[in-house]
């Protein structure tokens, strides 16, 4: 899995009561873009290394951008 500086994390839960956690990828020391990717979560401004596992995905910022513009 590779992640850019702005692209989103999304940790899916595994309990329907439980809200998936969302952050934003702010530093990528790898060139190619893979994991630890520092990231701060939305839910309390919290900055932490993080190592995506299987319960994850990326969304790219240019997708993110495209879906706000309708395009």
């Amino acid at each position: 899995m590779k992640a850019a500086v702005g692209d989103r994390v999304v940790v899916a839960s595994s309990h329907t009561d439980v809200a998936a956690r969302e952050g934003e990828v702010i530093e990528v020391a790898a060139t190619d873009g893979s994991p630890p990717w520092r990231v701060r979560w939305v839910d309390d401004e919290h900055e932490s290394l993080f190592c995506p596992g299987p319960d994850v995905y990326v969304e790219r910022r240019v997708e993110r951008f495209q879906v706000l513009l309708g395009e």
